[in-house]
């Protein structure tokens, strides 16, 4: 059950404690041995933050974000390489589906 919805304004503005976990789990993936119980604490914080690590390959550094978006439940999604949240996507349309977040979208 999710607990807490995002609107874009609030993921930006976690998103600088949000990359800089990201960026440690991106790190220890690619150390040998690859400290799994350091990368599952990372990921454990981000869910303390309401966010979710999607990228269990290691390569773009994926969170999403819950919202509601046009009244339904959906995702934030930002990649490690992208400079904000700005692109979401439908629960069943996964990563494929993203779509722009767009101006009607960013609450003040």
């Amino acid at each position: 059950m999710v607990e807490k919805f995002f609107t874009p304004k609030e993921a930006n503005q976690i998103l600088p404690d949000v990359k800089k976990i990201v960026e440690e789990i991106l790190s220890r993936a690619h150390e040998v041995p690859v400290p799994e119980e350091r990368i599952k604490a990372l990921m454990a914080r981000l869910e303390d933050m309401g966010c979710y690590y999607k990228d269990l390959n290691f390569e773009i550094g994926l969170v999403d974000f819950p919202a509601i978006i046009h009244g339904q439940q959906a995702l934030l999604c930002w990649r490690s390489d992208e400079p904000k949240v700005a692109w979401f996507h439908g629960y069943e349309d996964g990563y494929a589906g993203r779509r722009r977040v767009t101006q009607e979208l960013v609450f003040s």
